[in-house]
């Protein structure tokens, strides 16, 4: 689990010396223009919704280890193309194959996680994970925004260069990996239920809790991480007067307050109802959307837009810091042995899904439609309240309260029924 950990940290890390600034690059740097960078940004997305559908039974039938090395040896070599790609079709090949290898680890890494973890383990392990990704794309992003300089290509080179090594880290890490025979993992293993994993997609969408969980993932995806850097950015520029400087620093308290309330938050979040917990995190986004319409629509001092406008980057942080360590576990609790891979792939395909439509309907109400924007996110918190409390009927108490499950000594009673006489 240490290794799996901490490749996930350095490829988070090169991720982040580029993500930012993708869009300049292409479009300025090499002067490629804003319409091939939409291009770019757009087949980067496409890509993950091309290769996730494949990506969840290749993990069921092969096992997360090659997947996973293979999307990152893919990603590097994504990586280092765009770096030296100076034309169009260069550079949109470059961004589809290194669209497709990011994508297609996350899954892996998932269900390598699972693997090594147990249900009274796993929310711990996929909160180290996420506070483990948003460490390293802020100091891959801190660091490479000293490197890069828009006057010189080569310093970009050197960026997608050091992103492209930390892939091959990254699977030299996985490499080495051996995965613990346990109890907990027979009946997990591709070889022993190869052969019950076909027809996985059938019975997926026939699991109510699953496809449950499917539609609010989308919904959290698509009123948060889908308005970060499109709407809510459009918006607190066009209606509250933000600079773009101040766009940075907004980013910098959600990675702030994601960095130092991850397991402050975690000791509240896992001994209490997961759907619970999901439900509360619509409030408080409610609440942030709030907080950004006061930005923009409040009519206050030009200090208090900006405090209000942080204030609502910071309180989505706070509800990351609680999902990261809910949603990503219960869909593996969710998860019968044989289809843990397909599970984790179907839901970063919904999260990819709402990451590509997010922008696309956010960006365009929150630069001009300034008070039906609000609303509409705020609805949509509210939303996700409601769904989160309908999931959790369709929950057992082990699947949404893990850790006083554990605790119990008594799992289960099983009585064959050869065994029980009739009574006279």
């Amino acid at each position: 689990m240490r290794r799996i950990q901490a490749g996930n940290a350095l490829s988070a890390f090169g991720l982040g010396f580029t993500v930012p600034y993708l869009y300049v690059y292409v479009a300025q740097v090499r002067d490629l223009g804003a319409s091939t960078a939409g291009v770019v940004l757009a087949v980067f997305a496409m890509a993950a919704l091309v290769a996730l559908p494949f990506t969840g039974r290749v993990i069921d039938r092969r096992g997360p280890l090659p997947v996973l090395v293979g999307a990152a040896v893919l990603a590097s070599v994504g990586a280092a193309g765009m770096g030296l790609a100076g034309s169009v079709p260069a550079v949109v090949l470059a961004a589809a194959v290194l669209g497709a290898g990011t994508a297609v680890m996350q899954p892996a890494l998932a269900t390598m996680i699972v693997w090594c973890s147990e249900t009274t383990t796993r929310t711990r392990a996929f909160a180290m994970q996420f506070f483990l990704q948003n460490l390293g794309l802020g100091i891959g992003g801190l660091i490479g925004g000293h490197i890069v300089d828009e006057s010189r290509p080569d310093s970009f080179t050197v960026l997608f260069g050091i992103e492209a090594a930390m892939f091959l880290v990254l699977a030299g890490i996985a490499l080495t990996v051996r995965l613990p025979e346990s109890a907990a993992l027979r009946g997990v293993r591709p070889a022993a239920s190869e052969g019950r994993a076909r027809g996985g997609v059938r019975a997926l969408l026939g699991h109510r809790a699953m496809v449950q969980l499917l539609v609010l993932g989308f919904v959290l995806f698509f009123a948060c991480y889908g308005q970060f850097e499109s709407g809510l950015a459009a918006y607190g520029t066009e209606a509250a007067g933000i600079e773009p400087a101040t766009l940075g620093t907004a980013l910098a308290a959600n990675t702030a307050v994601i960095v130092a309330a991850q397991f402050l938050v975690l000791r509240f979040v896992e001994r209490r109802s997961r759907s619970r917990v999901i439900a509360s995190v619509g409030l408080i986004w409610a609440v942030a959307w709030t907080a950004a319409g006061y930005a923009g629509l409040g009519h206050g001092s030009q200090a208090m837009a900006t405090a209000a406008f942080i204030s609502t980057y910071a309180l989505f942080g706070l509800g990351e810091a609680m999902l990261s360590p809910t949603v990503a576990p219960l869909v593996a609790d969710l998860a019968p042995e044989s289809m843990v891979g397909q599970y984790n792939s179907a839901f970063a395909l919904v999260k990819q899904l709402a990451l590509a439509v997010g922008p696309a309907v956010g960006g365009p109400m929150g630069a001009a439609l300034h008070a039906p924007y609000i609303v509409t996110f705020v609805l949509f918190s509210l939303g996700i309240t409601v769904l989160a409390l309908r999931l959790g009927k369709q929950l057992t108490p082990v699947q949404d309260r893990p850790a006083p499950a554990a605790k119990s000594r008594v799992v289960t009673v099983h009585k064959p029924e050869e065994a029980v006489a009739p009574a006279h």
